[in-house]
């Protein structure tokens, strides 16, 4: 058997579909699609150098990994570097392979201090461990059965309406003022600044998976405080993307609210399962999540290597 490591096609249907087929295997809680997959490396910011590498055996992909610098972070030569091998094909080399190769890549374009996501479980810690990565915080993958019921839908507050995305075509920038306001504050190993509205109506407003139908906004005194933004794959499975509120609109049950109605409208789209991911140590977003029924289906550890 042959096993090389290579740059995804986004042309071949074949190098699309394997990888779709990986991640759908390894980490079937993340919301994936072939399009998506395509659109990721023809869409990528030119400063966040983005590569998806595979691990091809005998013409078949059975692992990727998704590298780049976080453009979008304050903290200079921040990168990530994130790895799946199908479970059919581990232990063959092939995640070692996609490793090596994804940190010669970064060293060659400033990439210092390299974060990936690793699944909490024995094998894959002690295999980052190995490859000089150390955890820091936690994450959970929580998922909901949308055909076993919702808390009822309740009326906004007073002053308060209820809008989709798609209600914000014409002109989202009071949504990416929202976002910039909410990302800021997420907790996170990285960080992020929404600064480049430009950068976000393509990468973030365009993303294939965004589903404006479903996202559900809540506007106050003219403006957006609160929102809910929706991935669906158009056939089964929804994923939470973001959930926040406006500084000065927080302790108002608004989150709760704007993620209830996105819920629902999931639902009456023909969507049977949800994800949606919590740092753990969030707690205020992992009560509400309860709260709808959400269980923790899996864990993931941040993990830092600092490249030499």
């Amino acid at each position: 058997m042959t096993l090389t490591i290579r740059d995804l096609d986004p042309d071949s249907p074949e190098d699309v579909a394997g990888t779709v087929d990986v991640l759908r295997a390894a980490i079937p809680f993340m919301v994936t699609t072939a399009e998506v997959i395509s659109w990721s490396l023809r869409n990528a910011a030119p400063a966040q150098r983005y590569r998806l590498l595979t691990a091809v055996e005998d013409g078949r992909v059975i692992g990727r990994a998704q590298t780049g610098l976080s453009h979008d972070s304050p903290k200079p030569g921040a990168a990530f570097c994130n790895v799946y091998v199908h479970p059919d094909h581990r232990g063959r080399g092939a995640g070692s392979l996609l490793v090596r190769a994804a940190e010669d890549h970064l060293r060659e374009v400033g990439g210092t201090s390299v974060y990936s996501w690793v699944l909490d479980e024995p094998a894959y810690r002690s295999f980052a461990g190995r490859a000089g990565y150390r955890p820091l915080r936690s994450a959970h993958f929580l998922r909901l059965d949308l055909t076993a019921g919702l808390p009822p839908l309740t009326e906004p507050p007073s002053g308060v309406e209820l809008r989709t995305a798609a209600d914000f075509a014409a002109d989202p920038r009071a949504v990416f003022a929202l976002d910039a306001e909410v990302s800021a504050d997420e907790p996170s190993d990285v960080g992020a600044e929404l600064d480049d509205y430009e950068d976000w109506l393509e990468h973030i407003w365009g993303h294939p998976l965004l589903d404006r139908e479903v996202t559900t906004i809540a506007v106050a005194g003219g403006r957006p405080v609160a929102f809910s933004a929706a991935y669906t794959d158009g056939v089964s499975q929804y994923s939470s993307a973001m959930t926040g509120t406006a500084r000065d609109h927080r302790g108002r049950g608004l989150a709760k609210l704007v993620k209830n109605t996105a819920l629902h409208r999931a639902r009456e789209a023909g969507l049977t399962e949800a994800f949606t991911g919590n740092d753990a140590e969030n707690g205020p977003m992992l009560a509400i999540n309860k709260w709808f029924g959400y269980e923790v289906a899996a864990t993931e550890v941040h993990h830092l290597r600092e490249l030499g």
